[in-house]
C-alpha cells in the first residue's frame, strides 16, 4: 500500500491549520479554535510520523542496494540494518493508517466514570472502592486530575455507588473500553473458611456532554433539593445542599451532595444528567450502525461481561480479546495501559477496515 499520497496530505492539512491558527480571527470562536488545535495536535504527530515512515524507507532502500555491493562485510552489516528497519516500517506504517481512521469526536472530552455494586452484596461494595482506587492511580500516572462528584459508601468501606469526573488528554479515548460488567473471583475478608466468592461490578464511561450536544428544557426535569446525608462534615449534612434531578422523558435520576453549595451540585447534576442522556444517544447510533460490523469491540454497554480479575490465580483476563495477563497485582494498583492498548489496536484495526483507501 502506498502512503506517501495520505502522508501528503496529513501534510497539506497541517500547513492549512498553521495558516489558520496564525490569524487571531480564528479565536473569535473559542470551539471552533478548540477544534482546530485539536486536529493541528493530532496531524503534528501524524506529520512527524509519516516522515519518519519515508526515512525508514529510504534508507531500506539503501542497504538494500549494499546487498548488490559484493562487499561480505557490508552485505552484512546490511542485513542486520534491513532486520531493524523493516520493524520499523511496519509499525511507523500502521501508525500512518490508523490516521486515516476518522477521530472519535468524543474522544478529547473531559469523562464521567460511575462504578456501583453489583452482584455479591458487601464484597462487591469493596471490589467496587478497589476499582476506584485501580482508576484513580491510572488518573495520577497520566497526570489527569480526578473529582468526586456523588458517592454512596457501603458499611465495610466500599462503594455501593461512587460517580466522579476526570478532566485531561484524551481521558475518553482511553477510558471508554472500561464501561461494562467487572467480574471478580477471590477470597472475601468476611469469608471464615477460605472459599473462593465470585462478584460483579458495573462500570459506566460517559463523556462529558456540553449543552450544544444535549438540550434539556426546563419543563422536562424536576429539582429536589434536600439535605445531604452520610460523611461531608457538619457544613454538608445541616444545609439543603443535595440535588436530585428527574429527567420526566427517559426517567432518568441524578443526585448531587458532594460540594457544600446547592448550586455547585445544581451544575454537577446537568452535567451528570446530560453526559448520560449524550451515552444513551451515542449508544443508539452504535446499535443501528454494529449490525454492519463482523466484529466490535464492546465500548459501552454496561450489561457486557467485559473482564474477569481472578486474584488466586494472579490474572486478569479481557474477554473481548480473549487476552490474560499474569500481573493482577499492578493491574489493580493502576498498571491499565498494557491491556488499553491492546484494545486500542484492536478497535483501530476494526474501523481501518471499514475506511475506503
Amino acid at each position: 500500500m502506498d502512503l506517501k499520497p495520505h502522508i501528503e496530505k496529513f501534510r497539506s492539512r497541517f500547513t492549512e491549520l498553521e495558516a489558520l491558527l496564525s490569524d487571531p480571527k480564528a479565536f473569535d470562536n473559542p470551539q471552533r479554535a478548540q477544534e482546530l488545535s485539536r486536529e493541528y495536535a493530532r496531524l503534528k504527530e501524524l506529520v512527524a510520523t509519516g516522515e519518519a515512515y519515508l526515512k525508514t524507507l529510504a534508507e531500506l532502500a539503501g542497504n538494500r542496494a549494499l546487498l548488490e555491493s559484493g562487499d561480505a562485510e557490508f552485505v552484512a552489516l546490511a542485513k542486520e540494518e534491513i532486520a531493524r528497519l523493516e520493524i520499523a516500517e511496519q509499525k511507523l506504517g500502521k501508525q500512518v493508517q490508523f490516521g486515516l481512521v476518522p477521530p472519535n469526536p468524543t474522544d478529547s472530552r473531559n469523562t464521567i466514570v460511575e462504578i456501583r455494586a453489583g452482584a455479591g452484596g458487601s464484597e462487591s461494595a469493596l471490589f467496587a472502592a478497589d476499582l476506584f482506587r485501580m482508576y484513580s492511580r491510572y488518573c495520577e500516572a497520566h497526570g489527569w486530575k480526578a473529582e468526586t462528584l456523588d458517592s454512596s459508601p457501603s458499611d465495610l468501606g466500599g462503594f455501593k455507588e461512587i460517580i466522579f469526573q476526570v478532566s485531561g488528554q484524551d481521558v475518553f479515548k482511553r477510558l471508554k473500553y472500561e464501561s461494562g460488567v467487572h467480574r471478580v473471583q477471590r477470597v472475601p475478608a468476611t469469608e471464615a473458611q477460605g472459599r473462593i466468592h465470585t462478584s460483579t461490578t458495573t462500570v459506566a464511561v460517559l463523556p462529558e456532554a456540553e449543552e450544544v450536544d444535549i438540550e434539556i428544557k426546563p419543563d422536562e426535569i424536576e429539582i429536589n433539593c434536600c439535605r445531604a446525608s452520610g460523611k461531608g462534615g457538619q457544613g454538608v449534612n445541616t444545609t439543603d445542599s443535595a440535588v436530585q434531578i428527574i429527567h420526566k422523558p427517559t426517567g432518568l435520576i441524578v443526585r448531587c451532595a458532594d460540594e457544600r453549595s446547592q448550586q455547585k451540585n445544581r451544575l454537577t447534576a446537568m452535567t451528570v444528567l446530560r453526559s448520560r442522556l449524550l451515552e444513551r444517544k451515542i449508544a443508539d447510533e452504535n446499535a443501528k450502525y454494529a449490525a454492519q460490523r463482523k466484529d466490535q469491540v464492546g465500548t459501552g454497554d454496561r450489561s457486557e461481561k467485559i473482564r474477569t480479575y481472578n486474584f488466586p490465580q494472579n490474572r486478569v483476563t479481557d474477554h473481548r480479546l480473549e487476552v490474560t495477563l499474569y500481573n493482577l497485582a499492578n493491574f489493580i494498583d493502576g498498571d491499565l495501559d498494557e491491556m488499553l492498548e491492546l484494545l486500542m489496536n484492536h478497535d483501530l484495526e476494526e474501523r481501518l477496515a471499514e475506511v475506503k483507501l
